[in-house]
């Protein structure tokens, strides 16, 4: 433990990072892949069961896909089966609509965008996991 670790009621906080996002899928080296492309980043890890993509600069945090052989795709808007997470990317405001092309090029496809505005699209995965991609 870091003798420079906050104080807290606890006692001192230990050396906890944010590591890895984590989604269930059925096919971990598509979903890699799918990020990979879509994020610029390099897959790190590639093993049966968990695939993982990574900036080159290896900051945190990562991107990793594990084998769920039951996976059931989110539902998303109606939660017949919640999303439970989603993920917000961020794009500058004029290439909304080129990342929300390029996206549906590497195999993303569109979702139920009636809560949408101009600020954000959302999309599913090739998993179907929705994200966003924010105009910021």
């Amino acid at each position: 433990m870091s003798e420079n670790a906050p104080q807290t009621a606890e006692g001192p906080r230990p050396s906890i990072t944010f590591g890895d996002v984590v989604l269930d899928t059925d096919d971990p080296p598509r979903l890699a892949e799918f990020y990979s492309r879509l994020l610029g980043w390099r897959i790190e890890r590639r093993e049966e069961d968990w695939w993982t993509v990574e900036r080159e600069d290896h900051r945190l945090p990562r991107l990793s896909f594990q084998l769920a052989l039951d996976h059931r795709p989110p539902s998303w808007p109606d939660n017949q089966v919640p999303q439970q997470y989603h993920l917000d990317l961020d794009v500058p405001t004029d290439e909304l609509a080129a990342a929300t092309a390029y996206a549906q090029s590497l195999g993303a496809t569109m979702a139920d965008n009636t809560r949408s505005t101009e600020t954000f699209v959302v999309l599913l995965d090739p998993s179907g996991h929705p994200f966003c991609l924010c105009a910021v």
